[in-house]
């Protein structure tokens, strides 16, 4: 039986983003079911697959996950793909991939997932600091670790899975950010993986009104 990914909409739902794009880069198939959010009938349908009725939630024959790091860590596990091999990488991996999935809220907040938007904002101190945050860990781990590749560890990782979505935010909003960030930016967007996820948000006819208005126009 294939695995199952069920995602939101692939132009809001940075979350369903990141297991998506590390199946992509894992060479793993699967079936993909999307559904609309923030509809009157949203959760009901994700409560089907998830029972926080949030998305993404896999299934792999009789196993059902939910959450972007469990599903992640489980595609990990089975196929041995999405860490970095040496340890100190890989608990650094491990580290700024958890800041991300319980951190930044301001960026979410003023910020959201918007592929098909094109805004350029002024960031306040709150957004500034989680802008400046991001580049630092970018910057960290490109310096340590990224000889080997355009990628946070050189080769792609759970922790680039988890800040592609923030890199699709800074070229959303138009934010500007050092050159080391603004390399990664690139390398996150010239993806094909990334590319075919892009494409597909252009294509969906739903629109979500407040996240369309969002971000704080300079």
């Amino acid at each position: 039986m294939p695995l199952t990914l069920i995602i939101g909409n692939k132009n809001y739902s940075s979350w369903s983003l990141r297991p998506w794009l590390l199946m992509k880069h894992a060479g793993l198939g699967f079936r993909e079911i999307v559904i609309p959010l923030y509809g009157p009938d949203s959760t009901a349908a994700v409560l089907e697959y998830s029972p926080t009725g949030k998305v993404p939630a896999l299934i792999d024959g009789d196993l059902h996950m939910w959450d972007s790091m469990a599903v992640c860590e489980h595609i990990a596990e089975k196929t041995g793909f999405g860490w970095p091999k040496l340890p100190a990488a890989r608990a650094l991996a491990r580290s700024v991939s958890a800041e991300m999935h319980s951190g930044f809220q301001t960026l979410r907040e003023q910020c959201p997932m918007n592929v098909r938007g094109r805004k350029r904002v002024a960031p306040n101190a709150d957004l500034a600091r989680d802008v400046e945050r991001v580049c630092a860990i970018w910057s960290e781990c490109r310096e340590r670790y990224g000889a080997a590749g355009p990628w946070l560890f050189g080769s792609f990782t759970i922790a680039d899975a988890m800040y592609a979505p923030v890199a699709l935010r800074f070229k959303s909003y138009s934010i500007d950010v050092p050159p080391v960030p603004a390399a990664y930016v690139a390398t996150v967007a010239g993806d094909r993986y990334v590319a075919e996820w892009r494409r597909a948000a252009q294509d969906e006819p739903w629109r979500v009104e407040d996240t369309e208005k969002a971000g704080m126009p300079v």
